[in-house]
């Protein structure tokens, strides 16, 4: 790559993610694609993550449809996507066949680049993406899900780009979800790559605790090749550090990123309108746009708080917030140092929500009961044996990678959905979310208030009020 610093922009994925729980529709997007489409931008990410669960689940919108109407509206600019490794966007492991399948509708629908991470950093997790990502053209972008703890320092996260790269990445990125990556670490780590790994290095941080600018900064400086910002009206906060303010500070040095600032400035004026009508809805918390330096200590990544303010809201316990991100790290020590990222962040931050209204784990989630078990993969430190015996009793720990567990199940997928399938999208729609998904079929083209209302929360077994968790990543 050229010595200029290359830009991707999250406006239309995890800007709105971060701070209004994705929930910025197709409508709201459209009028600016074609600025956005001329900036000259290395990428945009624009699906994925959460978009994908959220456009059925709350906006009555088909993602797919959505994918192709953006890649209509920017023909000259690679489109990027999130996606889980094995989870894909879902919550649970799927069998390589539904991995396989998706990959290639993701790409023949309008994606170019596809980031790929696993919760855990392992690696058996990330195998079949990025071997299906390449397979049907696609630019992959595996991650290193960034964090701080006793087991994760620079020589571990230089030894996992070093393998990902022997997988086949085209770029590795940093995946620093909760802004945990300081600068001054943040120039070590970089330069310790670029040392040791031959291709692109994408640094992915967020504002929360208020230094993603500096951490960007300081990254470019010790040679990054791209950096992910949010265009002003959704950037900072929990977001992503802003766009305008990287390329102003980097115009006229030797890593001018050669965007033009009056374009950027355009795009934003749009953007500005969408967020205020966020903040009027009540989908834009202002809580989420402040800084919080207790970031650093919660280690809690910024769609992750949002999450949990409104989970808080739902069982009308607002005022036990900060209680609860003091408990954040208990769980997360107790699980083996888990990083936090989609699912493992909804994973540690609900079971913190139950331990603190029930009583430490006297109420265990399914999904930590399958963290512990190793349904996730392997956890990278120590785990407490007590909470695990307390969650799982005597059930074996899985050690191998899950995946060569299942059965081939995209013929079973096809089978149930062949009703009410119009198309093989609609089947992978299904596969990942399909209670969602199947609602979602039955409203699709009515009118919002035609549509069904969609439960935020429900009632499980025991009479126990469980929160839908959303995405986090």
């Amino acid at each position: 790559m050229a010595n200029k610093l290359f830009i991707t922009d999250t406006i239309l994925r995890d800007a709105h993610q971060s701070q209004a729980a994705t929930r910025m529709k197709i409508e709201d997007m459209l009028p600016a694609l074609e600025i956005l489409d001329s900036v000259g931008y290395w990428s945009v990410e624009c699906w994925g993550g959460a978009t994908f669960d959220a456009c059925m689940r709350f906006l009555n919108e088909d993602p797919w449809e959505r994918l192709r109407a953006i890649k209509k509206a920017m023909p000259n600019t690679k489109l990027q996507m999130l996606f889980r490794g094995q989870n894909i966007l879902g919550y649970k492991h799927y069998a390589d066949d539904v991995v396989e399948a998706f990959c290639k509708k993701s790409i023949e629908n309008g994606i170019d680049v596809v980031r790929v991470f696993d919760a855990l950093n392992d690696t058996r997790n990330l195998e079949a993406a990025i071997k299906f990502v390449k397979q049907y053209g696609g630019m992959c972008e595996p991650a290193l899900s960034y964090t701080v703890s006793p087991v994760h320092d620079i020589d571990y996260f230089v030894r996992l780009a070093c393998d990902l790269e022997k997988m086949g990445a085209d770029t590795i990125c940093i995946k620093d979800m909760a802004n945990l990556l300081l600068p001054y670490d943040a120039y070590k780590l970089v330069k310790k790559l670029k040392e040791n790994v031959g291709v692109p290095i994408h640094l992915h941080t967020h504002n929360t605790a208020g230094t993603g600018d500096m951490t960007n900064l300081m990254a470019a400086e010790a040679g990054v090749d791209i950096v992910d910002c949010a265009l002003s009206p959704l950037a900072n906060g929990t977001a992503n550090p802003s766009t305008e303010a990287m390329v102003a500070t980097m115009q006229g040095t030797e890593r001018d990123t050669g965007l033009d600032l009056k374009k950027l400035s355009d795009a934003a004026a749009h953007f500005r309108k969408v967020a205020d009508k966020m903040k009027a809805e009540g989908t834009l918390d202002p809580k989420v746009l402040n800084v919080d330096p207790n970031a650093l200590l919660y280690q809690v990544p910024g769609g992750m708080l949002s999450n949990l303010i409104s989970q808080l809201k739902q069982a009308n316990a607002e005022d036990k917030y900060y209680e609860v991100l003091a408990e954040v790290p208990r769980v997360r020590e107790d699980f083996g140092y888990p990083p936090l990222v989609t699912p493992t962040s909804q994973i540690v931050g609900t079971q913190a929500v139950l331990n603190v209204l029930m009583g430490r784990y006297k109420m265990v989630s399914k999904e930590s009961k399958g963290l512990l078990r190793g349904e996730y993969g392997q956890l990278p430190g120590k785990v407490n044996e007590e909470v695990r015996k307390i969650a799982i009793g005597d059930d074996e720990v899985i050690t191998r990678r899950l995946a060569d567990l299942l059965e081939p199940e995209l013929e079973k997928y096809r089978e149930e959905t062949k009703d009410i399938a119009k198309c093989e999208e609609d089947v992978l729609s299904y596969a990942l979310f399909p209670q969602v998904a199947q609602k979602f079929f039955e409203t699709r083209g009515k009118a919002p208030e035609e549509a069904a209302p969609k439960a935020a929360a429900k009632v499980d077994a025991n009479g126990a009020r469980v929160l839908y968790v959303e995405d986090l990543s």
